[in-house]
């Protein structure tokens, strides 16, 4: 697999369009702190590192609106890829729905989201949008 981060984004994706309440993704150290961010902003219900193999998987809830079960992920763009890197400094941080959204970042105090990274004044590598 040449992209991790591609591969789990499109596992959410897919998840949340045939509406299931539970995806399970291989983990790693990158996607466990993306899963924290997505926990922490509201847009998963919950998760679950489960430490089985050599890698282990982490179990995430979706979160569904339940009167009109809408998903709390409208939607998830991959910026950066490894063919062709993203990097922003502090001052041209992307602005995902003037605020509304979240784009994660990795940098060199650790993966984070724009605002945190603005606030700290620090760039790096926009690694997703979600809203």
């Amino acid at each position: 697999m040449t992209d991790p981060i591609a591969d789990y984004l499109t596992r959410l994706r897919n998840a949340i369009k045939a509406q299931h309440r539970v995806v399970e993704v291989p983990a790693s150290n990158l996607k466990k702190e993306i899963t924290k961010i997505l926990f922490d902003k509201g847009y998963i219900l919950n998760y679950k590192f489960v430490e089985e193999g050599p890698r282990g998987t982490i179990k995430i809830a979706l979160k569904y609106d339940p009167v009109n079960k809408v998903n709390a992920i409208k939607k998830l763009i991959r910026v950066s890829t490894p063919g062709l890197r993203q990097y922003t400094g502090y001052k041209d941080m992307p602005r995902v729905l003037n605020g509304l959204g979240i784009a994660i970042l990795s940098t060199s105090k650790g993966v984070m989201t724009d605002k945190e990274a603005r606030e700290l004044m620090i760039g790096g590598e926009v690694m997703c949008y979600i809203y």
